[in-house]
């Protein structure tokens, strides 16, 4: 049979019905990915993203995560109620300007940006510092000198909006920062990478290290355990699950210290109380007449047995003219010239005098 008589063929009545059976589920089958497709295409949203909420803690804002958080517990563990610090963290404490007090203790939490090649450099964006109840005392973010490549909100929170006019100097908030935390104890976890962004140092005695403590008191295996995992472990609550919040992790940091404060405070010494002895000590040395510095330490300049000093109140006597030298006009050095020294009998001390020839 040729092509062109082939081509002339009417399909048979099976070959009809089967056509028909499948053609509506093929149908169905196109239809069903078409309405797929525009359900996975959504219109762009006319309504403005809202701004995170400062000062409040990502996880208070999801009800999911507090449904199984007891807030109402009567639990008390080291002198501290666990419902009172997990509600210090969750921020769901109401503080009166008068509780923004500095006081002792003060614990920081510093967010960062990217800038340089590809983000890879870190620079300051914000600070966060709250006081011993966690009562805000500075929250504040800083103007960058250079353009912020990646603002790393998945972690930081920080947006482009935040780092604008509103936003202070590093120079300002470094002073402001300083004055705050000078003769002050200074939680924070890791607290030397937030030391470090600021350009600032702080008297070791005066560090209280979250991360440090919990390792060395045995809290955890590891040297550098992450904040979130010991509030999970010592409060029972989940933080930075998702945006990270300057607040909330200084509210968790000072809720830590305070449940260990008795046990981790232990191998500290107080401060004021060793310098006020030092100074009571030094006010007791007795004075010499002829200066201000303490008997006590002078005699160790004085000592009759130093050398090259020489005994006190003792004159040396010597009166002779020494002359050392080549010989002159053929004339060759006196042999065994400390001979002729003056024994003092002349009753003269006199004066050494080095001739040089």
């Amino acid at each position: 049979m040729s092509a062109a008589s082939s081509s002339n063929v009417l399909p048979s009545s099976n070959w009809l019905k089967l056509k028909k059976a499948i053609q509506p589920t093929r149908n169905k089958k196109r239809q069903n990915s078409q309405q797929n497709n525009r359900k996975s295409v959504s219109p762009p949203s006319t309504s403005k993203v809202s701004i995170f909420p400062r000062g409040t803690s990502v996880t208070s804002l999801r009800r999911g995560t507090l449904e199984h958080v007891d807030l109402d517990t009567t639990e008390i563990k080291n002198g501290e109620s666990i419902a009172s610090l997990r509600k210090m963290v969750l921020g769901m404490n109401s503080y009166q300007p008068s509780e923004a007090v500095t006081g002792k203790y003060l614990a920081i939490d510093c967010e960062m940006v990217g800038i340089g090649l590809e983000g890879s450099e870190s620079s300051l964006a914000r600070v966060s510092i709250v006081n011993f109840k966690g009562a805000v005392v500075l929250d504040a973010f800083v103007r960058q000198r250079e353009r912020v490549v990646d603002y790393r909100t998945k972690w930081s929170g920080v947006r482009r909006a935040d780092l604008g006019e509103e936003a202070k100097p590093f120079n300002e908030i470094q002073k402001t920062v300083a004055d705050l935390v000078k003769d002050r104890v200074l939680v924070g976890h890791a607290v030397h990478n937030d030391l470090k962004a600021l350009l600032l140092s702080h008297p070791a005695p005066q560090l209280r290290d979250t991360q440090s403590l919990a390792f060395k008191h045995k809290l955890v295996k590891s040297r550098r355990p992450a904040l979130r995992v010991l509030v999970r472990q010592e409060l029972g609550i989940s933080i930075q699950e998702g945006e990270h919040d300057s607040v909330t992790d200084a509210r968790a940091t000072m809720a830590l210290f305070r449940l260990h404060k008795k046990l981790w405070e232990s191998g500290f010494r107080a401060v004021n109380t060793s310098i006020k002895a030092k100074s009571k000590n030094s006010d007791a040395l007795p004075l010499d007449t002829d200066s201000t510095m303490p008997k006590q330490k002078r005699s160790r300049t004085t000592d009759d047995n130093m050398r090259g000093r020489g005994r006190q109140g003792v004159s040396s006597g010597l009166s002779t003219v020494v002359r050392r030298g080549k010989a002159v006009n053929g004339t060759k050095p006196k042999e065994r010239w400390w001979a002729t020294l003056s024994d003092g009998s002349s009753g003269s001390k006199g004066t050494l005098r080095l001739s040089m020839m």
